[in-house]
C-alpha cells in the first residue's frame, strides 16, 4: 500500500529560517574556517531555502527568521559552553554588523517575522513559541544552520512543546557531511520528520520552481 502524500496546512504551519547569517555560513564570515560555507554551498542551502520561503509565502504560510544576535563585546552572552566562547572570541554576530545580517537572498520580506536569540535553541528565552501560537501554527518546518547544533536544539524543543516538526535535509547545513548525517539520521530520530525541499514545496500545493 502506497503512503499518503505529505500535506502541509499553510494556515496551521510555519517555516523557520534559522541562523543563515553571513558569519555563520558566509565566505569571509567569522566561522568561514569551520567548513560551513563550503558545506552550505554543497547543500545548495541558500537557494533551497529561498525557494521554500517563496512557496510558503505564496501558500500563505508564515515565514519566521530566527537570527543569532549579540551586542558589541558579547555583552550578556554567558560563556558556559564552547560555542558561546567561540562567538565571543570571533567577535561574531554583532548587532548591526555585516556578519549578523542574513545571507544575500534570504533577507526578511514584508510580512515575514523576525525573532532574535542568544542561545542555540531558537525557542529558549525568545518570543518564538508565543508567536507560533499566536499564528495558529501546529507544525514547524525548520531550515538553517548548523544542523547538529542550533537546528537539533530547536527541533527537540519544538517537539517537546507539542509541535509537529519537519527538518529540511537540503535546507540545512553544518560544517560537513559527517555531522549533517549524524544529525539527520541519528539525532532527529523520534523527534522530527526529515524531508526535502521538493517534498515541502509539494506538500504546500505549490509547483516547485528552480
Amino acid at each position: 500500500m502506497s503512503e499518503e502524500p505529505l500535506r502541509l496546512d499553510a494556515s496551521r504551519s510555519a517555516l523557520i529560517i534559522q541562523d543563515l547569517q553571513n558569519d555563520v555560513i558566509g565566505e569571509g564570515g567569522a566561522f568561514a574556517d569551520s567548513g560551513a560555507p563550503t558545506h552550505a554551498k554543497r547543500q545548495n542551502v541558500v537557494e533551497n531555502v529561498k525557494r521554500l520561503a517563496e512557496a510558503a509565502r505564496q501558500a500563505g504560510m508564515p515565514v519566521i527568521h530566527v537570527l543569532y544576535i549579540v551586542e558589541e563585546g558579547a555583552l550578556g552572552l554567558k560563556q558556559n559552553a564552547p560555542l558561546f566562547v567561540g562567538v565571543k572570541e570571533a567577535g561574531a554576530l554583532v548587532r548591526g554588523s555585516w556578519g549578523a545580517a542574513p545571507v544575500e537572498g534570504l533577507e526578511p520580506h514584508p510580512g515575514d517575522h523576525v525573532v532574535e536569540k542568544m542561545r542555540m535553541n531558537g525557542f529558549y528565552d525568545t518570543r518564538l513559541d508565543i508567536l507560533l501560537r499566536g499564528l495558529g501554527a501546529e507544525t514547524i518546518v525548520i531550515t538553517g544552520a548548523w544542523t547538529n547544533m542550533s537546528i537539533e536544539h530547536t527541533a527537540r524543543h519544538g517537539a517537546d512543546a507539542g509541535y509537529h516538526v519537519f527538518v529540511v535535509s537540503d535546507g540545512t547545513s553544518t560544517t560537513g557531511d559527517e555531522w549533517q548525517q549524524a544529525a539527520l539520521n541519528y539525532a532527529m530520530t523520534n523527534v522530527a520528520q526529515v524531508i526535502t525541499t521538493d517534498q515541502a514545496v509539494q506538500a504546500l500545493g505549490v509547483v516547485a520552481t528552480r
